[in-house]
């Protein structure tokens, strides 16, 4: 059918690594071929392996956006999903 946008919701959800590590193979197959993958999934090694550019989303709103080494660093991400001592441990301050 030529898709040029695929939609992928919590597809790994369930898997075990080899089976993660299957899909996200066919994943990267299907991007070769010019298709466009907007992909939405909370498992990391998914998010950072596929990612060019990642949009985090906290409570509905967009808290961080840009490349997975960007948003990694990013103060807001830490502490929405880390927790702030976790951040305060690392020394992680700023907005990227």
């Amino acid at each position: 059918m030529n898709p040029r946008v695929l939609l992928l919701d919590e597809v790994n959800a369930g898997l075990n690594s080899g089976e993660i590590d299957s899909a996200l193979d066919l994943i990267r197959r299907i991007s070769a071929q010019g298709v466009t993958i907007l992909i939405i999934e909370h498992l990391m090694k998914v998010v950072f392996s596929l990612s060019h550019r990642i949009l985090v989303l906290h409570h509905g709103a967009l808290i961080s956006q840009g490349t997975p080494d960007a948003v990694a660093r990013d103060q807001r991400v830490i502490e929405a999903y880390l927790g702030s001592r976790f951040a305060e441990r690392h020394g992680r301050t700023g907005h990227g």
